[in-house]
């Protein structure tokens, strides 16, 4: 049996990992703003809300308040905000507003160190402890993205996995970034690989594939560490 922590757990690749991860008689901790739909499931795992905004410098102390007395195997840092429509064609950093860009470093970069901070004691307490932190391919260099802030905060998350890594180390807990490309997101985990990759013809990553990965980590014995992984979408000519 295994526990689990998960930053950003309400929708998405969030969701999807506290559906797709654990196993009958896992323990999941599901960290969000809003009370999440994955709270229903019936598939013989615990499932616990932590409400807290991360955009709150306070709500990392209440996470791990929650944990004080609990040991933590896998803890996943899956948080990340970006410029308003940074994605789309007109956007320039021109126009980001500097209250927006101090939110987004706070959000992405500051609560990340501070949350994971909060955990460290559960997790030494585990036989085979886990930290994996999501990055993306934004945070690799040559991406071409023109999203100052979101790919800044991006390059520290691998910095942060660094240095947390080297942190860690004595206590044979091994720090993971992963950084995927474009995902197919926006099709939850529970209408199945197949849609989402019939719904944009192969050239997003289903959110299945990082499962996958994720399982692939967190299966390993404590002797081993996998430092990072990029998992650019096979049409991303950048990546």
């Amino acid at each position: 049996m295994k526990n689990y922590l998960v930053f950003g757990a309400s929708k998405g690749l969030g969701d999807a990992f506290v559906r797709g991860l654990p196993e009958q008689g896992d323990k999941v901790w599901v960290v969000s703003r809003t009370k999440p739909d994955n709270l229903q499931l019936n598939d013989g795992v615990e499932r616990i809300w932590i409400q807290a905004d991360l955009a709150d410098l306070q709500a990392a102390q209440r996470v791990g308040d929650a944990l004080q007395n609990e040991t933590l195997d896998v803890l996943i840092y899956n948080v990340g905000i970006w410029e308003k429509e940074g994605f789309e064609d007109h956007y320039t950093f021109d126009q980001d507003d500097p209250a927006d860009i101090s939110r987004l470093i706070h959000v992405n970069i500051t609560s990340a160190i501070v949350g994971i901070q909060a955990l460290l004691d559960p997790l030494r307490k585990s036989a085979a402890g886990k930290i994996i932190l999501i990055g993306s391919t934004a945070g690799l260099s040559n991406a071409n993205s023109t999203q100052v802030s979101f790919v800044a905060s991006k390059f520290a998350i691998r910095g942060i996995t660094e240095a947390l890594r080297e942190h860690m180390r004595q206590d044979r807990i091994a720090v993971t970034c992963l950084n995927p490309g474009e995902l197919a997101a926006e099709i939850p985990y529970a209408e199945g690989m197949d849609r989402a990759l019939a719904e944009y013809n192969g050239t997003r990553i289903p959110l299945q594939d990082i499962v996958s990965i994720v399982k692939c980590i967190v299966s390993l014995s404590s002797a081993a560490c996998v430092k990072e992984i990029n998992i650019p979408a096979i049409t991303d000519m950048n990546a």
